[in-house]
C-alpha cells in the first residue's frame, strides 16, 4: 500500500490554522489568523531545491509566513518538514534549513518536524557543530506520530488530530487485508463526518484519507465512495473524486474560462470570442491539474483520470511546474 506523502502539502494549506492551535496551545493569542497565511514554498524551492522527481520524494516541505498580534504588519515563518524515511543527516539540513531562512527574511523562524515512519528510534531534534573551540547547537521541534495515544487523538476537537490519527493507523495497517482496511478506513470516516467541523475542513480531510490509505484492489476505492453516500443519507453527495474535481474547478477552470472571455472581448469579433474560450478552458484544464499536483500531490495517471486529460497532458504541467 503505496502511499504519498506528498498529500501533505494539501492538507497543510486547508488546516494551517488548526495545524497550529494543534502544535501551540497558546496559538489564538500568538498569532493573528484572521489574516491568513501565505505558502513560501517557491522561495523555500530556491533556497533549497528539492529532488528533481517531485513524485519520488520521500520528505515534503512548507515554509509559510504568519502574521502574530505582537504589532500591525509583524511575522514570522514557520518551517514544517515532514520526513518519511531515516536520513542521518536530517537535522543538519535542518539546521541548513533555518540559516538560510534567517539569512533571506530577517524575521524569527520556528522549525517543526513531523516524523510519519514506523522506526521509533529515528527521533533526531537537534544539530551540533564544533571546530576548534567553535560550537552552535540548533534545537527544533520534532512530532513522532508512532509515539502518539490513538485514543487521545479521537477525543481531540482539533481538526489536523483526524490527519495524525489517518497516518498513525496507516502506519499500523500495513499487513491488513483490503477487506480489513475497509472497515478500518470507514470507521474513520464515520468518525470524521461525525464531527461539526466546517465542510470546506471535513472534504479536505475526506481526500486525504481516501489517498493516503490505499487499498491493493483498486475496486475498494468504488465500494468506500459508495459507503460514504449512505451513511451522509444523500443520493446526491459527490464522491471524494468529484469532491477533489470540484475544488480544483473552482480554482483552477473557471480563472482559465475568466481569462479566455477576456481575451475574446477584447478582439471584439464573434471568432474571436470562441478563440479566447476554447483557450480559456485549455487554461483551466491545465489549472486544475496543476492543482491536483501541487495541493493533492497526485500522480500523472491519478491527475488525468480526475481531470478528464490524457497523462500527456499532465507531464506537460507538471514540465512547466518545475521551471
Amino acid at each position: 500500500m503505496k502511499r504519498d506523502d506528498t498529500l501533505w502539502k494539501g492538507i497543510l494549506e486547508n488546516l494551517f490554522d488548526d495545524f497550529l492551535c494543534f502544535f501551540f496551545p497558546d496559538a489564538d493569542k500568538l498569532f493573528d489568523m484572521k489574516k491568513g497565511f501565505e505558502f513560501l514554498d517557491k522561495e523555500l524551492e530556491q533556497l533549497f531545491p528539492s529532488p528533481e522527481n517531485m513524485q519520488d520524494s520521500k520528505f515534503v516541505d512548507k515554509l509559510v509566513k504568519v502574521f502574530t498580534k505582537a504589532g500591525k504588519e509583524e511575522w514570522l515563518l514557520v518551517h514544517v518538514e515532514i520526513q518519511g524515511y531515516n536520513d542521518k543527516d536530517f537535522a543538519k539540513r535542518m539546521f541548513v534549513y533555518w540559516y538560510r531562512v534567517i539569512d533571506k527574511y530577517g524575521k524569527p523562524v520556528t522549525t517543526i518536524a513531523i516524523f510519519t515512519n514506523t522506526n521509533k528510534k529515528f527521533k533526531p531534534d537537534s544539530y551540533e557543530y564544533k571546530c576548534l573551540g567553535t560550537t552552535n547547537t540548533f534545537h527544533f521541534n520534532t512530532y513522532k506520530i508512532i509515539d502518539q495515544d490513538e485514543s487521545i487523538l479521537e477525543k481531540s476537537e482539533n481538526p489536523f488530530a483526524m490527519v495524525v490519527l489517518t497516518v498513525l493507523l496507516a502506519s499500523k495497517s500495513k499487513k491488513l487485508t483490503d477487506d480489513e482496511l475497509f472497515k478500518l478506513k470507514f470507521s474513520l470516516a464515520k468518525r470524521l463526518l461525525g464531527r461539526k467541523f466546517p465542510k470546506p475542513k471535513i472534504r479536505g480531510l475526506m481526500n486525504f484519507l481516501k489517498f493516503y490509505l490505499h487499498f491493493a484492489d483498486p475496486k475498494y476505492n468504488l465500494n468506500f465512495d459508495k459507503a460514504i453516500e449512505q451513511i451522509t443519507k444523500n443520493k446526491k453527495t459527490m464522491g471524494i473524486e468529484e469532491m477533489i474535481l470540484e475544488r480544483a474547478r473552482k480554482e483552477g477552470l473557471e480563472k482559465g474560462l475568466e481569462k479566455g472571455l477576456e481575451k475574446g472581448l477584447e478582439k471584439g469579433l464573434e471568432k474571436g470570442l470562441e478563440k479566447g474560450i476554447q483557450k480559456g478552458k485549455a487554461e483551466g484544464k491545465a489549472e486544475v491539474v496543476s492543482n491536483l499536483i501541487i495541493k493533492m500531490g497526485m500522480t500523472d495517471a491519478q491527475a488525468a483520470d480526475i481531470a478528464g486529460v490524457s497523462v500527456d497532458f499532465v507531464k506537460k504541467v507538471r514540465k512547466k511546474l518545475k521551471k
